[in-house]
């Protein structure tokens, strides 16, 4: 029973999976790939059938097809804030539940796709400034990663890396450190940023519908999807300027970091399409979008 469950909860690997870790020891050249930023709002969003869901599955369906197929996936989650950046540099990263008051069925939830150290290290090392260590045995995959992954990739055998975030420091950095990871994008890597162009938890309106939301959410997601549609992407760096509502947006902008990483990572004058542009409980902006 032990073994039965264990396969079940997807904490053996598969053949598929351990063939992809074995093989993964550096990149080799590859189409490039799109980026995309992903607003994942509520954990539930991973497990119930509704639109956003749906639209992560109809996505990673894409890739194989109309898209490459990624030879590895790097994500920035708004859920893994640190002092200095880190990626995770373990074999088989654990599936991290960082939430509470949620069903059973959420926590039941496992995300078992291997992990990739020799290519955290390669990517660490080449990486000056700012410096980003690996991280072998503490951190995961937290749901802001795991939430939107397992939709689009359901049978978790593409190698995963999570990259963390230093709070700390300016937002011109975030996007910065973005443009470094750019050249992955030509190695089959596909950067993914998972956060929200406006998160503020503490004005929730649960029975708002898709697409109510106050108007500061409104003008703030607006004035951003604006700058990304004109390629002034590092100007999204400067959200603070807005001052009362990007204040109102993010009260703490740890959900909108993970946007100037995918940002960043952008050729100039690439094309972008938006999606899910609606709301969850009035002050969550899901909008997406791909580049490329």
């Amino acid at each position: 029973m032990a073994a039965a469950a264990a396969l079940a909860g997807g904490s053996l690997m598969t053949e598929q999976v351990e063939s992809a870790l074995a093989g993964l020891q550096s990149l080799a050249k590859s189409p490039r790939m799109p980026v995309l930023f992903l607003g994942h709002g509520s954990p539930m969003n991973a497990i119930e059938d509704n639109e956003f869901r749906r639209s992560w599955q109809a996505l990673g369906a894409e890739f194989g097809k109309s898209l490459p197929r990624p030879q590895m996936i790097l994500c920035i989650s708004a859920h893994w804030i640190t002092r200095g950046w880190w990626l995770t540099g373990m074999a088989q990263p654990k599936t991290i539940h960082d939430f509470g008051g949620f069903p059973q069925a959420l926590f039941d939830q496992q995300f078992p796709a291997p992990g990739a150290p020799a290519i955290a290290r390669q990517i660490g090392d080449s990486i000056t400034e700012p410096k980003v260590g690996v991280d072998a045995k503490e951190w995961g995959f937290d749901h802001g990663t795991w939430s939107v992954l397992k939709p689009m990739f359901p049978k978790a055998d593409i190698p995963v890396l999570q990259l963390s975030m230093d709070y700390a420091r300016p937002p011109a950095e975030h996007f910065a450190l973005g443009q470094q990871l750019r050249a992955l994008r030509d190695k089959g890597v596909l950067i993914v940023g998972s956060g929200n162009i406006v998160h503020n938890l503490r004005a929730t309106r649960r029975e708002a519908n898709a697409m109510q939301a106050y108007d500061w959410a409104f003008e703030f997601d607006k004035k951003t999807a604006a700058l990304v549609e004109k390629g002034s992407l590092a100007e999204l760096a400067d959200f603070q300027k807005l001052g009362q509502v990007a204040q109102l947006a993010h009260p703490t902008y740890d959900h909108y970091l993970p946007l100037l990483h995918a940002a960043g990572a952008v050729h100039p004058g690439e094309p972008v399409k938006f999606f899910n542009e609606r709301y969850q409980s009035a002050s969550i902006s899901m909008r997406s979008m791909v580049w490329g």
